[in-house]
C-alpha cells in the first residue's frame, strides 16, 4: 500500500476516532491519522489518546511522517498476530478493559498474542535483563557491564531488542560480540 493509497483522517475527538473505527476496522487495513503540534491554531486529539481507541479495536500504530511545522500524519493499522506488545499498550489494554472501551476485536487481539506468545515476549527486554550469554561476556570484564548499565534506558531496549530478535545464533552471537566490542571503544551504542 502506498501512502496516497491510504485514507487521511483528522480526528477531532477521541469519539470520532472511534466513529471511524466502528464503520470502518473490518474494511480498511490502515488509515493515516492527522495531528496538529501544541502550537497550532488547529487542535487534535493526542497520539495517547489515539492509541487508546486504536488499542480497542486490535489496531495499532507505526510510523509517524511530519508534513509541515504544524502537522504529522501518524499510521494506524490492523495489528498483525506476531505484533509484540510493549509494557505501555499492556497497560493500557488494562484500563480499557477495566473502563469497558474494549472491543471484540480488542479482545481478540490480545487473546491471540496470548496465545502465541508476543505477549510477554518483550518483558525481559521492558525489566532490561541482560540475558545469559551476554552477561557471560561480562564477567571477567565488570567494567563493560558498568558502561553498558550506563546506558540509557532506550538504548539498552534497543540492544537487547535486537538480541531478542536475532534470526540465527550465529547472528546473535555477532551482535553481543559488537556490544562487547563497542562498549570496549566507548562508544555510542547505536543500530547494530
Amino acid at each position: 500500500m502506498q501512502k496516497n493509497e491510504i485514507e487521511i483522517f483528522y480526528p477531532k475527538s477521541q469519539t470520532a476516532w472511534r466513529k471511524w473505527l466502528e464503520k470502518n476496522y473490518l474494511s480498511k487495513q490502515a488509515v493515516w491519522l492527522v495531528f496538529y503540534n501544541k502550537n497550532s491554531e488547529l487542535k487534535s486529539i493526542t497520539w495517547s489518546e489515539a492509541v487508546d481507541v486504536a488499542l480497542c479495536f486490535g489496531w495499532i500504530d507505526s510510523k509517524k511522517i511530519k508534513i509541515d511545522e504544524e502537522t504529522s500524519h501518524q499510521f494506524f493499522s490492523k495489528r498483525k498476530p506476531k505484533s509484540t506488545w510493549s509494557k505501555i499498550n499492556k497497560n493500557k489494554v488494562d484500563k480499557l478493559i477495566e473502563q469497558g472501551l474494549m472491543t471484540k476485536a480488542g479482545y481478540e487481539s490480545v487473546a491471540i498474542a496470548k496465545q502465541n506468545g508476543s505477549w510477554t515476549i518483550l518483558d525481559e527486554v521492558e525489566e532490561l535483563i541482560i540475558p545469559a550469554d551476554l552477561e557471560a561476556k561480562f564477567i571477567d570484564k565488570p567494567n563493560l557491564k558498568d558502561y553498558f548499565l550506563s546506558l540509557s534506558k532506550s538504548a539498552k531496549k534497543l540492544l537487547l531488542t535486537q538480541l531478542l530478535f536475532a534470526k540465527t545464533t550465529q547472528t546473535r552471537q555477532k551482535r553481543i560480540a559488537e556490544i562487547i566490542e563497542q562498549a570496549e571503544q566507548k562508544l555510542n551504542l547505536k543500530h547494530l
